[in-house]
């Protein structure tokens, strides 16, 4: 078997994302399963060289992996002609001009989302990839979701009849940092570092429901900040600048409505922490990160509403749920094979579609703003993708 080294240039894996998902649930991985198979023979192999500004928190992640080369040199990396990919997840106001400059050493580009603070940031990154011949991609790891996978099938096979609405709730409760640490970055409650919840998740929202229920036409959006002081990493104090929660009504050019809660100031009194519930003319499906539950037409109760009595139904109960018939990896690891396999070709989830997720944001932002409806162009709109196919409509399940 013929091994094809493909060295990738790891910025931001002192995070929790970007260590856990990207670097060890994802590339380590593939490393260890033996690279990826090609039809040919070739085993694509990843070769991880981390980039970061703490050299301490470098080192031990790489003594820690057995990995050889790390550096806080951005420059340095980009301009070793033996690097062939750049992966970025830095916190996301240090993206877009790290991206730039990978673009234009010649590197092929992988990052997280969202790719840049401003809609016209991540549509100038898209350009820039897109004339320079390198093969681009966006993390969009919640369509690899085992729960997404089985709702897909759902709508593939015409389980829901007319889909009419969805309901998409989001989040957890953050612990503010006095008393007990708060489970995210003091960075995502600061707007001028990139923070807030919309500029986090909506970008998610984006391809995630275009890819399921078709492309969103017109959205009103609220945004808020429910708890304004927080403390931070090392105990201080600070003022919230960003959102921590949103509330957003999305219309689809289907006539469906999809309504979308997404809040780091909820408590969880549900199966998991996304749900999206999809309601049809002939049955629906409660979906989340790996559970999906399902209710036929035939198989729906005759509530009546009596709030003098107790409700003698138990609907929990009358739900079934999906079966686990396939195998699932790991949503990470599953989108970086495609991409690696993709290198030197297009990729079906690029920097266009990267951008097509920070407008929507921006969409909702300007509408909570404004206070009113904002209809959102259509996916081929040179001002919202620079790229001449947009988003997939689907994945193969």
């Amino acid at each position: 078997m013929t091994r094809k080294v493909i060295h990738v240039a790891m910025n931001g894996v002192t995070g929790r994302m970007g260590y856990n998902q990207h670097l060890v649930r994802s590339l380590l991985s593939i490393r260890e399963q033996g690279g990826i198979q090609l039809d040919d023979g070739t085993a694509l192999f990843p070769e991880p060289v981390l980039v970061g500004r703490n050299a301490e928190r470098l080192r031990a992640i790489a003594e820690r992996h057995g990995l050889e080369r790390w550096t806080t040199s951005l420059d340095e990396v980009l301009a070793d002609p033996a690097i062939d990919v750049y992966f970025d997840a830095q916190l996301t106001s240090a993206r877009e001009v790290s991206l730039a400059k990978a673009i234009e050493a010649g590197k092929h580009i992988y990052a997280e989302k969202p790719t840049a603070d401003s809609v016209d940031g991540a549509v100038r990154l898209a350009r820039l990839a897109r004339d320079a011949g390198i093969t681009h991609g966006v993390v969009q790891d919640k369509l690899f979701l085992p729960g997404v996978i089985k709702l897909r099938r759902l709508i593939r096979e015409g389980f829901f009849g007319r889909v009419l609405s969805v309901r998409l709730e989001f989040g957890y409760w953050v612990f503010e940092g006095d008393e007990i640490a708060a489970q995210r970055p003091s960075w995502n409650y600061r707007a001028e570092e990139g923070g807030g919840i919309v500029l986090d998740m909506f970008p998610h929202w984006q391809y995630l429901l275009e890819d399921l229920f078709g492309p969103i036409t017109a959205l009103y959006a609220r945004n808020t900040t429910h708890v304004p002081r927080r403390w931070d990493e090392s105990g201080k104090p600070y003022d919230v600048t960003a959102d921590d929660a949103a509330y957003a009504v999305f219309e689809f050019a289907s006539g469906a409505l999809a309504s979308v809660n997404a809040s780091w100031t909820v408590r969880v009194n549900r199966r998991e922490l996304l749900e999206l519930q999809v309601d049809g003319t002939r049955g629906s499906a409660v979906a989340g990160l790996r559970h999906c539950a399902v209710q036929h037409r035939v198989s729906t109760p005759l509530p009546v509403w009596n709030p003098d009595l107790p409700d003698p139904l138990d609907y929990p109960a009358q739900w079934t749920d999906v079966p686990d018939n396939m195998t699932f990896d790991n949503g990470f690891k599953a989108e970086w094979e495609l991409f690696l396999k993709a290198l030197g070709g297009p990729f079906r989830w690029d920097l266009a579609a990267g951008a097509r997720g920070v407008e929507l944001a921006h969409l909702a932002l300007r509408s909570s703003a404004e206070g009113r409806r904002i209809e959102v162009p259509s996916s081929s709109s040179p001002s919202s993708s620079p790229s001449s196919s947009p988003p997939s409509a689907g994945l193969d399940g």
